[in-house]
């Protein structure tokens, strides 16, 4: 499964795979190779959900603030080498704490215990699938991972 998935690059305060921060819904189309989202939820934080696990959700000027990817269908993050998508979440935080401690970096949990590398933008939630839970990474914008109002407010569950 993991062999057959796309693998984004992770660009701290820049963005993810071909999303950059910034971008407009038709640049995140078109940098997804797509016409448009399979769902868009409106409202002042918008929300749309791509095909192959991609979830966006834009800041209130309408641009890119973040990118969420399911834990299963998503594209791999690798960070330093170690998968971030699809282990188990304990593994995960571990993996975030451990680099934390040989690279240097800003740890935050947040109030339902995900983490998250402020420095890098990256925090790494849970999705259930099927019995288990799997970790799933969400590559944000810094003044929203920054923030109690939008950290509560992305997306817990699968995408």
């Amino acid at each position: 499964m993991s062999e057959e998935r796309e693998h984004w690059e992770l660009l701290p305060e820049v963005g993810l795979g071909p999303m950059r921060f910034g971008m407009s819904p038709a640049e995140v189309a078109g940098a997804l190779q797509v016409s448009g989202p399979q769902e868009r939820l409106g409202g002042p934080y918008a929300q749309e959900d791509f095909a192959d696990g991609v979830k966006v959700f834009y800041d209130d000027a309408g641009t890119l603030a973040c990118v969420a990817l399911d834990a299963v269908t998503g594209p791999q993050v690798l960070l330093a080498g170690t998968p971030l998508a699809g282990r188990d979440p304990g593994q995960a935080h571990q993996f975030l704490l451990d680099y934390a401690a040989e690279y240097g970096g800003c740890l935050l949990y947040t109030t339902d215990d995900s983490l998250a590398l402020t420095d890098l933008g990256l925090l790494v939630r849970s999705q259930q699938v099927g019995d288990v839970r799997l970790s799933r990474p969400l590559l944000v914008k810094e003044e929203w991972l920054e923030s109690e109002y939008y950290r509560d407010r992305l997306p817990l569950e699968g995408a």
